[in-house]
């Protein structure tokens, strides 16, 4: 178990209380913000990549058929494991936005394509909901759950607004919990129906839920009304029978007094480390628990905790998400302190064992920089939004340099696994490797050969070229092309543009001007000649 302390580059204020941290394709995904400055990201998802001590978000493009995804915070968020030919997806439903609308809308998200670089293109879809329809909230949870061959969506808890009928001036803006009622729905055609059980009594928010096949488990939440976090604990047990499902619930004893605690997984099976959360409203609760979900039901297990640092300790608040299994995301506020210029310190927690530690610089997404945040203005949500671009081609109307996108941070991706498509009995690692030609300076020298479906990245090195030759193959901006295809036109980038001069007519002559003439007979030549005379 360890604590290590993160710097974050030029991108600590877009961290805020209510974002969530994703796993899709190996890649950590940050989700929940209004975007990157000067309209950089307008999608307001980033990879968060990890190295050296360092933290680094580089922005994330939607596909062009994708619907707008606005910032939401502290929405209920589920993951969907492949299943039945389906990949690997999440469920995002509720949440609030930084203009304290509250969202009813239900997305899925999955991945939608990799480019030849390793960036990842995501898609996002709303998906109709029918029947009972839960109302919009946040704070919320959603859980996938098992059944005879069936799978559903369970949804539960939450705080939304007052109803319109209750408000009044002064309670405008107030928030309280929502029913307590359970909300069964079905992916495929989106069918929505609500359940109360008599258990389920008060409203709670921010607690915890984990699912293992028929059972999901409720775990601790803060309730409104009462202004308490009792130590809940409640099994939900869900069975799809044909006609309607059958919901039945039970409460446990041995339940966590606390709240908007994080829970990681720390391998394939049922089990998760919970950290973080509340006690009450000015206590945190620093204890780490161990969660194992089996046939028999669930455990809890004290497990040790990391050697806090003062910053932590001292702290009111603090708030994070999962980076991956057995990784957590700890930030904590500054408290005011005129000599930190970031708004929180970050923190990366790993519960891995030296043996389950994975390599760090081999699975997380690359990083994007920018050098004019401070001086920025945040995305208003009625912006408008393009999706299917590359975040440069929307600064084009910039006049400062740093507006720009940094492309100076793509080239940093070729250390870490950027070439992923090279022939099989290759030896370089591009993690690893050495300069062999002097040309080399960001990244190994590839060349694109045409052979097989599509072509594929080999490393010049491998193909055993000259450098003279390799440069001759390179002039005019083209790709590095193998020995075969050397001389075929292929550019990487656009061509210039062709300006076609402008064509200069020659005026006619009837149209000159000329110097005024009086046309005289001589005899009146001769007469003007003897009078001025």
């Amino acid at each position: 178990m360890t604590l290590q302390p993160l710097t974050p580059v030029n991108c600590a204020g877009l961290l805020q209380p209510g974002c969530s941290l994703l796993q899709l394709d190996g890649e950590v995904l940050l989700f929940g913000q209004k975007g990157w400055p000067k309209r950089s990201c307008p999608t307001g998802v980033f990879g968060v990549r990890f190295k050296h001590g360092e933290m680094k978000l580089r922005a994330i493009s939607f596909s062009n058929d994708s619907c707008y995804l606005p910032p939401l915070r502290c929405p209920a968020v589920c993951r969907l494991d492949p299943y039945d030919g389906l990949p690997e997806s999440y469920l995002i439903h509720g949440g609030r936005t930084p203009n304290n609308e509250i969202s009813s809308s239900l997305y899925l998200l999955t991945m939608d394509s990799r480019g030849c670089n390793r960036k990842l293109t995501l898609c996002c879809k709303e998906k109709e909901l029918v029947a009972e329809v839960p109302g919009p909230r946040y704070g919320h949870t959603m859980s996938m759950v098992q059944s005879r061959g069936k799978t559903a969506c369970v949804l539960f808890g939450g705080r939304s607004y007052m109803p319109s009928g209750e408000r009044t001036t002064e309670s405008w803006n107030s928030v309280v919990d929502c029913p307590p009622q359970v909300f069964l729905f079905d992916l495929e055609f989106g069918c929505c129906s609500a359940h109360t059980l008599p258990e389920l009594s008060d409203g709670q928010s921010f607690h915890l839920a984990l699912a293992r096949e028929d059972c999901v488990y409720f775990i601790g939440g803060h309730s409104l009304a009462s202004d308490s976090r009792p130590p809940r604990l409640f099994c939900l047990h869900v069975e799809l029978l044909q006609g309607s499902p059958l919901l039945s619930c039970e409460t446990l004893d041995n339940g966590l007094s606390i709240s908007s605690a994080i829970f990681t997984r720390t391998g394939p099976t049922h089990r998760y480390i919970i950290l973080g959360g509340y006690q009450s409203d000015s206590q945190k609760r620093m204890e780490c628990t161990t969660v194992i979900l089996d046939e028999k039901g669930i455990h809890f297990d004290p497990v040790e905790t990391p050697k806090w640092t003062p910053d932590i300790i001292h702290s009111r608040t603090w708030f994070g998400g999962s980076s991956g299994e057995g990784g957590i995301l700890l930030a904590v506020p500054t408290e005011g302190r005129p000599s930190q210029q970031d708004m929180h310190y970050f923190y990366q927690v790993n519960f891995q064992t030296e043996g389950e530690t994975r390599e760090e610089d081999g699975t997380l997404a690359c990083s994007q920089e920018s050098t004019d945040y401070d001086d920025s203005t945040p995305l208003e949500d009625s912006e408008e939004l393009y999706f299917g671009r590359e975040p440069h081609e929307l600064d084009g109307s910039s006049d400062g340099e740093g507006e720009a996108y940094n492309e100076e941070d793509e080239e940093d991706e070729s250390q870490t696994g950027y070439w992923i498509k090279c022939c099989l009995g290759c030896q370089l690692d591009p993690n690893t490797w050495e300069p062999y030609y002097s040309t080399e300076l960001h990244r190994p020298a590839m060349i694109f050969c045409s052979r097989g479906e599509g072509g594929h990245w080999v490393h010049a090195k491998c193909m055993e070229l000259s450098e003279t030759l390799l440069l001759k193959l390179s002039q005019g901006n083209k790709k590095y092309f193998c020995l075969d295809h050397g001389g075929l036109p292929y550019q990487e980038m656009t061509p210039p543009r062709h300006i076609i001069p402008l064509k200069r007519i020659t005026m006619k002559a009837k149209d000159k001007k000329r110097p005024l003439t009086i046309k005289m007979s001589p005899a009146k030549k001769s007469f003007f000649r003897r009078l001025f005379d």
